[in-house]
């Protein structure tokens, strides 16, 4: 599906609620064969979740969608503790990659955990847009894991609200 935008096309982001999960699961598993092929590993959890865990996934964390035309062309996630946000599984259509859908979910999950003292998310460390998009928007790594031979990943972190500590 080739996704084009006209002038008076309509961009909305707001929660996702569990209705969603379907529609939100299909654009995960489209938006992480990219992911997949970069690592050669088609197996990767984004590609492997059920319908089930992802609604499971309602229970404790809140997802964020941004809608065309009732379409979902992005969606991301996150879940606090008592000082962290912790983000996860930025997805956007294919189609139109780089063109500020990411930026805007990120900025969505920052304002809803507008308490949070900071920011953490994780991405493969050969996912170079991911990282560029990340530290654009004030993210800085802190840490690397490796997970096999093929897969290492860069956790990253970004200052949140100082007055809370």
């Amino acid at each position: 599906m080739i996704v084009m935008f006209q002038r008076r096309t309509t961009m909305e982001t707001t929660i996702a609620d569990i209705e969603n999960a379907a529609q939100i699961l299909r654009l995960q598993k489209m938006a992480y064969q990219s992911e997949a092929e970069l690592y050669q590993n088609y197996n990767i959890p984004p590609l492997t979740q059920t319908i089930a865990e992802i609604r499971e996934k309602f229970d404790t964390q809140i997802f964020y969608k941004t809608v065309v035309e009732n379409n979902i062309l992005g969606s991301v996630r996150a879940y606090s503790d008592e000082t962290s946000c912790f983000i996860g599984r930025l997805i956007v259509h294919p189609d139109i990659q780089g063109k500020g859908i990411g930026t805007r979910l990120m900025n969505a999950i920052e304002e809803h955990f507008s308490e949070a003292q900071r920011y953490e998310l994780f991405t493969g460390t050969k996912s170079i847009a991911n990282i560029r998009l990340y530290e654009r928007l004030g993210y800085k790594p802190f840490k690397e894991m490796v997970v096999d031979k093929s897969l290492s990943l860069i956790f990253m972190e970004k200052a949140g609200n100082p007055f809370l500590r």
